[in-house]
This record gives C-alpha cells, sequence and structure tokens, in this order.
C-alpha cells in the first residue's frame, strides 16, 4: 500500500505543480519563515529539507551553505533547482523518499519538516528516518495541521479526512502520536495558520 500511496503522491503533486506555489506559499510564507527563524541554526551546518517541494523555504535559508533538499516529485525538484539558482543559494537536491532516507546515521545537524507529516504515507517511519540522519543534539522544525493534543477526531472529521487525505492530506495526525514513536523531544508547540489548526513545532534529539 505505501508504494501505491507514494505513487498517487508523485502523481497528484505533478498535476499540482502550476498551482502550488500560489496556494502554498502566500498563505504559509509568515510560517516557514518564522520555523525558520526558531530553527537558529549556523549557517553552515548541514540542513535537511525533507519534502521540499518547489524550495519555498529556500528565501529564509539565505545565507545557509550546508543545504540538502529532498521530495519525491521530480517536477517539484526540477522547480527548487530553479529557484535555488535565482537566488544563488547551494542545494544539494535530489528526488529521495522521506520514508527511505539514503543518508547514514547523524549527517545532519537539522532538518525542517514543512508540510509533510500530514502527508507522507506513514509519519511514523518518516520520524524514525529523520531521528536516525539526525545528529545528537540536533534539531527538527516541523510546521503542518495536526489535532490538537488530546482531542480525538469526530465522525464528521474522519468522514472528511476520506476526501482530505486522497486529494491534499491528512486533517487528523497527531503530533505527539508522532513523535511518541522516536527518543525526539518537544520543545516548543505553537499555534500557527488557521487559528491554531497548523502548529510550527520544535524538536530535539537528546545528546549522547
Amino acid at each position: 500500500m505505501s508504494l501505491n500511496t507514494n505513487a498517487w503522491n508523485r502523481l497528484r503533486y505533478t498535476l499540482y505543480l502550476p498551482v502550488y506555489d500560489l496556494v502554498a506559499d502566500r498563505i504559509f510564507r509568515k510560517y516557514r519563515k518564522r520555523s525558520v527563524e526558531l530553527l537558529a541554526a549556523k549557517p553552515d551546518n548541514a540542513i535537511l529539507i525533507l519534502g521540499a517541494g518547489t524550495g519555498l523555504d529556500l528565501p529564509y535559508l539565505q545565507g545557509y551553505t550546508n543545504l540538502t533538499a529532498i521530495d519525491i516529485t521530480p517536477g517539484m525538484i526540477s522547480k527548487l533547482k530553479k529557484r535555488a539558482n535565482e537566488l544563488n543559494i547551494p542545494v544539494q537536491a535530489q528526488v529521495m523518499n522521506g520514508q527511505e532516507l539514503d543518508f547514514p546515521d547523524a549527517a545532519f545537524d537539522a532538518v525542517i519538516l514543512h508540510l509533510i507529516l500530514a502527508v507522507i504515507p506513514d509519519p511514523m517511519v518518516c520520524i524514525k528516518e529523520v531521528e536516525r540522519v539526525l545528529k545528537p543534539g540536533g534539531t527538527v522544525m516541523v510546521f503542518d495541521k495536526f489535532l490538537s493534543e488530546g482531542h480525538r477526531p469526530s465522525i464528521l472529521r474522519r468522514l472528511l479526512n476520506q476526501v482530505a487525505g486522497t486529494l491534499f492530506s491528512d486533517i487528523n495526525r497527531s503530533i505527539g502520536a508522532i513523535v511518541s514513536h522516536t527518543s525526539l523531544q518537544m520543545e516548543l508547540n505553537e499555534p500557527a495558520a488557521l487559528r491554531g489548526t497548523f502548529r510550527i513545532v520544535r524538536l530535539r534529539k537528546p545528546k549522547l
């Protein structure tokens, strides 16, 4: 099922390419900027942007010299490379499945997960991979839509999720439940877009 879902994600985001930036940038740009500011990384830190899309985070990462960006959709990576060239930002960009990271353990100082944990087929597998490639003491910045902690989705919300999950993203995921499968520690969880439906979350991998 994961392979089929990955194929569907690749197909639908290829279809969304012509309008993706209009939807994903104007509404969320200030939250992307806020998330990168909260990351507080050093310019030479090794940073992975997982589910990087067309590179809408890049304007807020100018000055960083060790960026890696991955996305499962080839068309997204093509647009990201073009944006990186226009901004004169060095980025190692490649097509890759966020649930099967082709990187060694402890390869990155930080990972950025913007609008991906609600889209990727298995967020638990993804976050475990993030934990694996993150250095001890490293930071993860998450910006996405999540259920309020301690709340269960209503019957109506579960029904709506059948459509939303197929066409856009899952609206019933819990960041607490996802992170609980790892040793990552939640340092910050603040409301963002749509009255807190979207959250900005900072996670930290414990030092050895």
